[in-house]
């Protein structure tokens, strides 16, 4: 074949293949979709996505169903939602987690910064210093004094190895040079309730569940991890300013789609996010979680990403964390 008539039998591929691509986005939604969440039920990842997926649903006219898939950190649910055809029907809602665990994994069953496009970030919360209430420490002098007192008997809970509590314990572990033992679970509810009980003495967990157990007098709220104050949290100093200066941590949430989803099933998602951002029963939610409503656009979001992974892998090396 002469090498124009090549040519022309790859440019009418090419515009048949956009032509089905944009003719199969037209038709989507169809079915129910699903939104993945790597991580269990009743912590601040799944108390965000689900509000966001009953208001997803109004607005696409199909249910969006929320699938916890928990372990590793949230890379096991990550790799599932990787390897999902990327059709429109898988959603992920990643959180600062995903850009920590390459600095902390060997071998991950995905590429975070490949195998997805960005769709928005959706949330951001400060995380807080919480301890057990029979633990005698009020506040992070006190708390660091007593672990310099007791090396080794501090135990730090995280929703798993790589999770913001564990990033967030380690810092805070390395900036005060005290010996605390860091004790992973499958997640932040089974962590919150071990804590509770005493099994485990702290966490910097995220503000969506440590405010609910701080109001509810189960764990006692030391300081907030960002560098400025928290207007949720208004009675609880920062870390950095109780004698750990540079200490700054928050979380984030990211809405998610398989690497090759149609550009135009991302921007309705994108599109239909920011709208549910701003719903009143939403904002309610986010008030009570101490979170800060997202919106940044998909290129940015990609940026974004891309700069926090290269910072958490900064802090890790500097922190010492070994690769699993």
């Amino acid at each position: 074949m002469k090498l124009a008539s090549l040519m022309k039998t790859g440019a009418l591929a090419l515009v048949a293949g956009t032509f089905c691509a944009t003719a199969y986005a037209a038709k989507w939604p169809d079915r129910p979709i699903t939104l993945v969440v790597p991580f269990t039920p009743g912590g601040t990842t799944d108390m965000v996505a689900r509000p966001l997926a009953q208001l997803l649903s109004e607005k696409l006219g199909q249910s969006v169903i929320v699938d916890n898939r928990a372990g590793a950190g949230g890379t096991l649910g990550a790799g599932y939602a990787a390897r999902a055809h990327p059709d429109g029907y898988t959603l992920f809602l990643a959180t600062i987690a995903h850009t920590i665990a390459p600095a902390i994994y060997q071998h991950l069953p995905y590429n975070f910064e490949k195998d997805f496009d960005p769709v928005t970030v959706v949330a951001s919360v400060p995380n807080i210093l919480i301890v057990n209430k029979k633990l005698p420490v009020n506040s992070v002098q006190e708390l660091v004094d007593y672990a310099k007192k007791n090396p080794g008997l501090v135990n730090f809970g995280s929703a798993g190895i790589g999770s913001t509590e564990d990033m967030a314990g380690e810092m805070f572990k390395s900036m005060t040079k005290t010996d605390l033992v860091h004790v992973p679970y499958k997640g932040g509810a089974p962590m919150m309730a071990d804590l509770i009980s005493g099994q485990i003495q702290m966490a910097i967990e995220t503000s969506g569940s440590a405010g609910a157990q701080i109001k509810a007098g189960t764990v006692k709220g030391i300081a907030v991890s960002t560098d400025k104050p928290s207007k949720f949290f208004p009675k609880l100093p920062t870390i950095a300013a109780s004698g750990v200066p540079g200490y700054n941590f928050q979380t984030w949430y990211g809405l998610l789609v398989p690497a090759g989803t149609p550009a135009e099933i991302r921007d309705t998602l994108y599109k239909d996010t920011v709208e549910a951002l701003k719903n009143p029963k939403l904002v309610q939610v986010f008030d009570t979680l101490g979170a800060d409503p997202g919106g940044m656009k998909p290129a940015e979001f990609k940026t974004f990403i891309a700069d926090q992974t290269r910072k958490w892998g900064e802090i890790a090396n500097a922190v010492g964390m070994k690769k699993n």
